[in-house]
């Protein structure tokens, strides 16, 4: 017995570093920034290391006076019992707590300053190393309870800066910090991607559970944004071989498909009852396929439809996990189980799966993503996302990986993030008549940029000033340009000829935008100057009159008698009269001499014929004969 037991453990050791060995350990420990804005001897940017618990604030940024307790500063005990709260009064900044690491838990840390009041956790290294992650401690009874109700952020500091923060604090100074996680997640462009590492395990603890409830809380999310476009999500499942020397061995059977080259521990950690290790690689090749035939029928968010009634449907404590309840599910969603049986391949035969192998490969770290070693993981565009798996939390990563102003609605909802437009309309530009404005809401915050309106562009910094510009600028809101209508006539500053430029129509006076006044010609003596004329201003032009009998003529701004217009009009339609009448007779002219020439040639040709051929004419005959009788 003790021997078996023996060769169990020793088998558990080569698990590991086959794990281990396959995967090189790259663990890549995730940060953001914090910046000491005062006092001014420390001021400046230094690196921490996000814990994997708690909600980071992906995305946006946290200022706050950091305090340093005077008892209980590792934060292993509550600081009920000395007294102590961090919460801060109204109108102060948040309250970050430095405390230092060592003798419990990192969760319980932070835990404990959450229980007190405080915004954010710094916990100072007790040794001069990299950066490490905070992680969750192993899964117990009393841990779970308080891991999954930490809502606030925390971040792991170097011992150098910890102990140059400590010296300001008890030298009298108020130290002012920023945490920054913008650029925590990198946001090149307008679609995310991002991968779960996750496991159809559902009896592994306290973990599994988390996993399990946010995957059923998160799907509609998820499915909104892959059905819109803005993300491309991949599944993963974990997997290791098994040692040459152990694939024979009732473990790596029990544990490990193909022969040992794709092994889960077994969900209970009995080899004796219950499900096997194998059961559950499986299933999770079974849920790779899933997605792998739902992804080649453009429908790949399936794949938490699956899942989700996977876990209600066929749990292991009902002992259905199985491949019949599975069957079902496939069935319920419409999708072609034989494609997903040839894609999931002989689990016994001794060859290399696809699907796995392929796994295996990417549990690999590439570029700025590390190694997984942590199950679950989520990977949001290539950086490892820290913190607590929750809705609310993962969707802030996600919504943090989009470049500005191409996030989709669903990440700039009140429970995602706060719109800086509403208050003083963000700083920006604004036209409260024609309601319109250069704030425009992100995810990270607000950015002034002068709008798209109607097909038109405007133009200027966004802040102070925002004008119209090119064909069509005139529609939207006169172009910025004075307008004005009086006694049914409407006049306009405004020039759509596609430059940004307000000028006073005729007949007025201004700069075109503010305002524009009527011009008097008569008093400015402009029009109507002839010695018979009657000048009277209107708005916007002026009525010109003649005396007596005479009418006024606008071009020449002269006055001339309406019966010398009549006679005129009378001679000049008696001269188109006399000019048609020469037209027709020269016409008539030329047509009769043309006749007349006609007739006289036709006469002549016959005359001439009756004396000598003409070239027109045949050979004529001759009717005398030479011949002799």
């Amino acid at each position: 017995m003790e021997l078996r037991t023996f060769h169990h453990h020793l088998l558990q050791v080569f698990m590991l570093l086959s794990l281990i060995s396959n995967c090189y350990a790259r663990f890549v420990v995730e940060k953001n920034s914090l910046t000491v804005t005062s006092p001014e001897k420390i001021k400046g940017t230094h690196d921490s290391a996000i814990g994997n618990f708690g909600i980071p604030q992906y995305g946006g940024s946290m200022a706050g006076v950091v305090v340093y307790p005077k008892e209980n500063q590792k934060a292993c005990k509550s600081f009920d019992d000395f007294g102590i709260s961090f919460k801060s009064k109204p109108g102060s900044l948040p309250t970050f707590v430095l405390v230092d690491r060592g003798d419990c838990f990192f969760a319980l840390k932070v835990w404990n300053v959450q229980q007190a009041g405080a915004s954010a956790v710094l916990v100072a290294d007790d040794i001069e190393e990299a950066l490490i992650t905070m992680d969750n401690p192993e899964e117990d009874s009393s841990s779970a309870k308080y891991i999954e109700n930490i809502t606030i952020p925390s971040a792991l500091i170097e011992k150098t800066f910890g102990e140059t923060l400590k010296k300001a604090i008890s030298g009298g100074d108020m130290v002012n910090v920023n945490l920054d996680w913008r650029e925590a997640v990198p946001h090149p462009d307008d679609r995310v991607e991002y991968e779960l590492w996750t496991n159809s395990n559902d009896e592994c603890g306290v973990k599994c559970d988390m996993l399990m409830a946010f995957v059923k809380d998160f799907k509609g999310a998820a499915q909104i944004l892959e059905k819109g476009g803005y993300t491309q999500f991949t599944p993963h499942y974990i997997t290791w071989y098994c040692p040459q020397a152990f694939t024979l061995s009732r473990q790596c059977k029990s544990q490990c498909i193909n022969h040992g080259r794709y092994c889960a521990p077994d969900p209970e950690q009995d080899f004796s009852s219950g499900y096997e290790g194998k059961d559950v690689v499986i299933e999770n090749l079974r849920q790779l396929c899933v997605f792998k035939v739902a992804n080649e029928t453009n429908r790949p968010w399936v794949w938490w439809d699956y899942v989700t009634d996977f876990q209600i449907r066929c749990p292991m404590k009902e002992k259905k996990y199985n491949k019949e309840c599975a069957d079902g599910v496939i069935k319920s969603l419409g999708l072609d189980a034989k494609r997903i049986e040839k894609c999931m391949g002989d689990p016994n035969a001794d060859l290399e799966n696809p699907v796995l192998k392929e796994e295996q490969d990417a549990q690999v770290g590439k570029g700025s993503r590390g190694d997984v070693t942590i199950l679950p993981t989520l990977v949001v565009n290539n950086r490892q996302y820290r913190g607590k798996l929750a809705k609310g939390a993962v969707l802030k990563a996600i919504c943090a990986g989009f470049e500005e102003t191409t996030e989709p609605a669903v990440c700039l909802s009140g429970d995602v993030e706060t719109n800086e437009c509403l208050e003083n309309n963000g700083g920006c530009w604004q036209d409260k008549a024609a309601n319109l404005t250069a704030c425009r809401d992100t995810f990270r915050g607000r950015v002034c940029e002068c709008p798209l309106v109607d097909g038109v562009q405007f133009k200027g910094d966004g802040y102070s000033h925002c004008e119209p510009g090119g064909p069509g600028r005139c529609k939207i809101n006169n172009g910025g340009c004075w307008h004005e209508s009086q006694n049914g006539r409407a006049y306009s500053a405004c020039l759509d000829n596609g430059d940004v430029k307000c000028q006073c129509p005729p007949g007025f006076k201004g700069d075109g935008v503010k305002s524009c006044e009527d011009i008097d010609e008569c008093k400015e003596k402009r029009a109507c100057q002839c010695p018979e004329c009657s000048c009277k201003n209107t708005w916007g032009s002026y009525e010109c009159t003649c005396n007596g009998d005479l009418l006024y003529i606008r071009d020449h701004d002269t006055c001339i008698s309406k019966s010398s217009t009549e006679v005129r009009s009378a001679w000049a339609a008696l001269w188109v009269i006399l000019i048609g009448l020469a037209m027709a007779g020269g016409g008539a002219y030329l047509v009769y001499k043309y006749r007349l020439r006609s007739y006289m040639d036709s006469e002549i040709r016959a005359i001439m014929a009756q004396y000598m051929p003409l070239d027109s004419q045949g050979e004529v005959p001759n009717h005398v004969s030479n011949d002799r009788a």
